[in-house]
């Protein structure tokens, strides 16, 4: 087991997602940036799609209750065992009692903490992504106890690997969303030339930009929705669902993200800039 002696900000259970009941409007959740999941699993040789832990901001502090084989990535959070530093991407034993605590955030705003084999968590409905009131609890809280699968034998093929991180990049790739064609001139214009900041209101259902477009009149019926769908509001504001984001919608679909903008976006916090470029 792994004990939960302090749940930091916002720390919760992810794997890829939930597919398959967007009808019955349960959102896909999983880890908001995906890319980092992927890149810790893989260098511990897990499947794609284990379950981590997704720490948003401030970590937490945890103890291990038997061997195991860790890997931390995502954004650059200042992590110890048992008050010797560790770094990301790079995969480290543990041993039972010992204990990974977080420090201050350096750069980024989510990071992941990758175990060999996954978290052993239930699945309800094919996944183990926490997300209320699919699950019990949105994240976890202090106390906790998480079940993983004790590695004594374990030996890694390769034990850090050096990434290019995407905390830097500010460009976010999208596609022509459904309503697309309802914008202006003047509206394409403002969107592709302007640079946006992120406001306060954003978290793992979608994130606002603070500067608005020209607004609009347009009507529509409520339509599907995914998450980097950019929906347009009345008022000119611009909102980017994320992986808890509703399944349907009625602001016009203006643009679309692909997963790895997702990615990036998930890195930023509030007053971070970006821009959009349409592929």
């Amino acid at each position: 087991m792994l004990k939960v002696l302090k749940a930091g900000l916002y720390t919760s259970i992810q794997d890829l997602g939930r597919f398959g009941y967007r009808d019955i409007g349960v959102p896909i959740a999983g880890a908001m940036d995906q890319e980092s999941v992927k890149k810790a699993n893989l260098l511990l040789e897990n499947d794609e799609n284990d379950a981590v832990l997704e720490i948003t901001m401030t970590g937490p502090t945890l103890q291990f209750n038997s061997d195991t084989y860790i890997c931390l990535s995502g954004a650059q959070i200042v992590a110890t065992l048992n008050n010797e530093p560790i770094e990301n991407y790079t995969v480290v034993k543990v041993m039972e009692g010992d204990i990974v605590s977080y420090g201050r955030l350096e750069k980024g705003f989510r990071g992941y903490l990758a175990i060999k084999g996954g978290l052993g968590t239930e699945k309800v409905l094919n996944s183990r992504s926490q997300f209320y009131p699919v699950t019990y609890l949105p994240r976890l809280k202090d106390g906790d106890e998480i079940p993983y699968i004790e590695t004594k034998s374990y030996e890694p093929k390769i034990s850090e690997v050096k990434i290019e991180e995407h905390f830097d990049l500010g460009i976010l790739q999208v596609y022509k969303g459904p309503e697309f064609s309802l914008l202006s001139d003047g509206q394409l214009t403002e969107i592709f030339a302007k640079s946006y900041s992120v406001s306060k209101e954003n978290n793992r259902m979608a994130y606002q930009l603070s500067e608005l477009i020209t607004g609009h009149s347009h009507s529509m019926l409520t339509s599907g929705t995914i998450p980097g769908t950019v929906q347009l509001t009345p008022a000119g504001r611009m909102i980017i669902l994320m992986k808890d984001g509703q399944t349907t919608g009625g602001y016009p679909r203006i643009l679309q993200l692909s997963e790895e903008s997702i990615s990036i976006l998930a890195q930023k916090k509030y007053g971070d800039e970006l821009r959009f470029k349409l592929s």
